[in-house]
């Protein structure tokens, strides 16, 4: 297995290469130059099987011999041995066709806590064989930052800086990382959306004389590994269908593409899928390209989803280098139009391709309260409005099972919950005592230069400790 940028100009890696590296030197995002394929039987063969099972089974091939099975299968237990339902991600049904996929029984009750507690250890693993350490810096909507805090916090080979935009995460996301006091551990508020929190990072990635002194890697989704590891519960949701189901709709809420483009990533790999239905706040801009063909950036516009108050969707880089047969070349031209003007538009041949597999959906925060309150009155179940969005992206399918992704526990935007249901969902026990704990970060200017110079700052006062 080797990994190909999607802009053409990088070479090609291996995993643990394509692990530390993050992002491609030419600026692309690093893919399989092959994707692994499933039979039948293959699949057949994971009905019975548990979720760390199924999870060593699918991820395995992804590996390129850099670590051994037995290893490898070994630290999937040690990822997921702290999740708190027995199934790790356990599928509930809403109605007799329309089923729930609960991720968030992590340490940090989000969807990221499936990717970011193995690729921690995957980290650690790597550094111990190379005897190295790196600089992570990573931008987040509310989410990635404290599942990336989690997996990391007091590791002897990483340290850890994550941005996020001043006041737009909720109270207990932002809590959930600033109050992490591990000396490896920077938070920054950044002055800005968290648009200009992914921009700082992918420009610090592209300052190449940067990039090799601090030894930088990355955790967002940009990273193949946190792809890889989300794959791997598409698997485990389909093997809990009945045998004679139909192929299900995967019903995915996103702004930065990453989970609903490992849905795409299993469907490649073999895995019977209808259809994948992209739920989409009022930040519209992957409904608005499905209905269109244009992908055009506006203004972000806060939310109570805030994690999807996005208007650059990363991945969608990883969706294009295949529309456009993996040209490269194209998409590098692509993708840097899209940087200078905001807008790019792919032929109309390229759309009906991605619409025989994708669609999607728009929810504003009303309607996301209005699915909050509905579910909450005939079923007695508290979602949170980004779960929201991507069950009402579900009840718009009428072909077969649908299976909608529940990307966060309702404890983390607990103000808007409590709004459309009339009750305030309560923290885990472990997490009981979040709003009274002592809170660590820094402020910065949406500035590269700032950020910089804080993140060398660190480094040395650390160095020197």
């Amino acid at each position: 297995m080797k990994y190909i940028s999607t802009r053409g100009q990088a070479p090609e890696l291996a995993f643990d290469d394509v692990l530390l590296a993050g992002l491609a030197r030419d600026g692309g995002l690093y893919v399989p130059e092959s994707w692994p394929t499933w039979s039948a039987d293959d699949l057949a063969g994971l009905r019975r099987l548990s979720y760390q099972d199924i999870a060593a089974r699918v991820m395995t091939p992804f590996l390129s011999d850099c670590i051994g099975e037995d290893e490898f299968r070994s630290i999937v237990d040690q990822a997921y041995a702290r999740f708190d339902d027995p199934d790790v991600a356990p599928l509930t049904k809403l109605t007799d066709d329309h089923s729930l996929l609960e991720l968030f029984h992590g340490p940090t009750l989000s969807f990221k806590d499936y990717a970011l507690q193995l690729v921690g250890l995957l980290f650690d693993t790597v550094l111990k064989q190379r005897g190295e350490k790196v600089t992570i810096v990573g931008a987040t909507s509310g989410d990635t930052g404290s599942a990336a805090i989690e997996a990391c916090r007091g590791s002897d080979s990483i340290e850890i800086f994550i941005l996020h935009p001043e006041g737009k995460v909720s109270e207990v996301q932002r809590r959930q990382m600033t109050t992490v006091l591990s000396d490896n551990v920077h938070n920054i508020a950044i002055d800005g959306t968290f648009d200009d929190c992914q921009n700082l990072v992918k420009a610090m990635f592209n300052d190449t004389a940067f990039r090799d002194r601090i030894n930088l890697s990355a955790v967002n989704s940009i990273n193949w590994a946190r792809i890889m590891a989300q794959v791997a519960y598409y698997f485990w949701a389909w093997s809990r269908l009945d045998a004679n189901s139909k192929a299900p709709t995967f019903a995915v809420p996103t702004g930065n593409f990453g989970n609903v483009f490992a849905a795409y990533g299993a469907h490649q790999m073999g895995l019977p899928v209808t259809k994948l239905a992209v739920g989409s706040n009022s930040n519209d801009i992957l409904t608005r390209f499905f209905a269109s063909g244009s992908m055009k950036s506006g203004t972000v516009n806060p939310t109570i989803s805030p994690s999807m108050d996005i208007q650059i969707s990363s991945n969608f880089e990883r969706l294009l280098f295949d529309l456009y047969g993996r040209d490269g070349t194209r998409v590098r031209e692509t993708m840097d139009r899209f940087r200078d003007t905001g807008e790019f538009s792919v032929e109309a041949a390229e759309l009906e391709s991605a619409l025989n597999l994708f669609s999607g959906m728009r929810l504003d925060d009303a309607g996301t309260k209005a699915v909050i309150g509905k579910l909450y009155e005939e079923t007695g179940k508290l979602v949170d409005p980004h779960s929201a969005i991507g069950i009402a992206a579900g009840q718009a399918v009428k072909n077969g099972p649908v299976i909608s992704v529940a990307t966060a526990h309702p404890a983390k935007f607990p103000d808007a919950v409590e709004e459309a249901a009339g009750v305030r969902p309560a923290l885990p026990d472990h997490l009981s005592d979040l709003l009274e704990r002592e809170e660590r970060y820094d402020t910065l200017a949406n500035d590269l230069s700032s950020a910089q110079v804080f993140v060398l700052q660190k480094l040395g006062d650390r160095a020197a400790s």
